[in-house]
């Protein structure tokens, strides 16, 4: 989580580690409790990064004190910097969700050419045989699932086409923080 200069939204002025839980809250490291930030009663752009998707900022600075404030980015209606920073995602929970697969950890999600992150997905199963598996907290596996696959149902290779637009894999989705 960081904040942001109220005047200068590309300058963190605050930030810290946290959990950010499948069903989208951001919490303390135990889990449970609030996320507290080091900084003084103020505004501030709120964003949120996680270490395999696209970073998301508030639209404006909002106003932050000692008393709990909730940033709902799962939520429509929760305005975002840039140009469709999350991705909209249907059925029975419904929500606004941070763009998947960010393997190499810039500031993009590619599927083809250099520094694309389909290739470290490869590398983490062995980079030889694609139908190989590798299980733990690893930055290629784009599903958070534990597992992370190149090939067959719910690979996280396919995550990146469909996150770049599903068509043309050229294209690239670029995070939308200054």
């Amino acid at each position: 989580v960081e904040l942001r200069d109220k005047n200068n939204n590309a300058s963190v002025v605050s930030s810290r580690a946290a959990l950010l839980q499948r069903d989208g809250d951001v919490v303390d490291l135990d889990g449970s409790s609030p996320v507290t930030m080091a900084s003084g009663d103020d505004q501030y752009y709120v964003a949120v990064r996680h270490r395999n998707h696209l970073g998301v900022m508030t639209q404006n600075a909002l106003a932050l004190s000692g008393t709990a404030t909730s940033v709902n980015f799962t939520s429509a209606g929760q305005a975002t910097y840039g140009s469709n920073a999350r991705k909209s995602v249907t059925g029975a929970f419904p929500a606004q969700v941070l763009w998947a697969g960010n393997v190499v950890v810039d500031d993009q999600v590619k599927y083809t050419g250099t520094g694309n992150d389909r290739d470290l997905i490869l590398q983490a199963i062995g980079g030889v045989v694609p139908t190989n598996t590798a299980a733990g907290y690893l930055g290629a596996d784009v599903d958070l699932n534990g597992q992370v696959k190149y090939t067959g149902s719910d690979n996280d290779r396919d995550i990146i086409l469909q996150n770049i637009g599903g068509v043309v894999p050229t294209n690239t989705r670029v995070e939308q923080l200054p």
